[in-house]
């Protein structure tokens, strides 16, 4: 029995799609979320049916709303009155379910690009403060409204049971390492004491290893700065031309995503490397 909270949400302007979710379940991150760029996201609780995940990828990708996929889903499910389930399409439309013989407190609520749901709940607080926390924090990145969506559900009262593991999926269209990949952040706690505060910290390490600083707030790599970086990377065993020996370091410090060339140099980086 999966209980659990979770939200199902997209940013449609950045073109992603997410789950973040909270359970007092071990490893809640290996059953409950599915997303898909340019398709949807999922999550499936309760007493839930992993299937719903490929098979409600396999919906949105036909073409199904979010409307659709939980009818077609619960409908051919005989279990559907213990199953939860939250999808947002890729139009952003939301639906949410919840069986009749889920454990109290159990319900779900869906507006603009979100679909809000849980079970074994202190109360409905919860699911409302994953709600209404997602409609005021409109303009931050969709990972970083997700975690907040978590902290505020679990001051709400969050799960009647305690806490265990959390888990945090967003996705994008080359959004990955490297642009291989859609998988923007997939980060889990699978068991822990406090499971969303040890999320949100995984994910400020994310952030600065893989995070993307705006063109316009790089730094142009004039002489003397140059000079600093050859210096300081000297300093630390990087001689050589620049370029190479700043890639050189990036990569030992799992920064190469944050470097193009040394032209330009992202103040992050530039952070990094005056703080060794």
């Amino acid at each position: 029995m999966i209980s659990t909270y979770s939200i199902v949400a997209c940013d449609l302007e950045a073109r992603e799609w997410g789950v973040a979710v909270q359970s007092k379940f071990l490893a809640v991150g290996a059953a409950v979320p599915a997303a898909e760029p340019e398709v949807g996201a999922i999550a499936t609780q309760a007493w839930a049916n992993l299937a719903y995940r490929p098979d409600g990828l396999a919906l949105l990708r036909d073409g199904y709303s979010a409307d659709e996929v939980v009818q077609t889903l619960v409908g051919a499910d005989e279990g559907r009155e213990h199953r939860q389930l939250g999808v947002v399409d890729v139009h952003g439309r939301a639906a949410t379910y919840t069986g009749s013989e889920c454990l109290d407190w159990a319900g779900g609520k869906t507006g603009p690009g979100y679909a809000a749901q849980g079970n074994i709940l202190v109360s409905a607080a919860t699911v409302e403060a994953l709600a209404s926390t997602f409609e005021g924090s409109s303009g931050r990145p969709l990972a970083e409204r997700l975690l907040a969506c978590l902290a505020a559900a679990e001051a709400a009262g969050g799960d009647r049971r305690g806490r265990q593991s959390a888990a945090l999926l967003v996705v994008r269209r080359d959004g990955g390492y490297g642009g291989t990949s859609d998988v923007a952040v997939d980060l889990r706690v699978d068991d822990h004491p406090q499971p969303i505060e040890e999320l949100e910290r995984i994910y400020r390490i994310h952030d600065l290893l893989f995070g993307e600083t705006p063109e316009e707030e790089w730094l142009d790599v004039g002489p003397e700065l140059a000079a600093e970086v050859e210096e300081r990377l000297a300093a630390l065993g990087y001689d050589g031309d620049l370029p190479d020996a700043l890639r050189a370091w990036a990569g030992a410090e799992n920064l190469e995503e944050r470097v193009r060339g040394a032209d330009r140099i992202d103040p992050v980086v530039l952070e990094q490397l005056r703080a060794r």
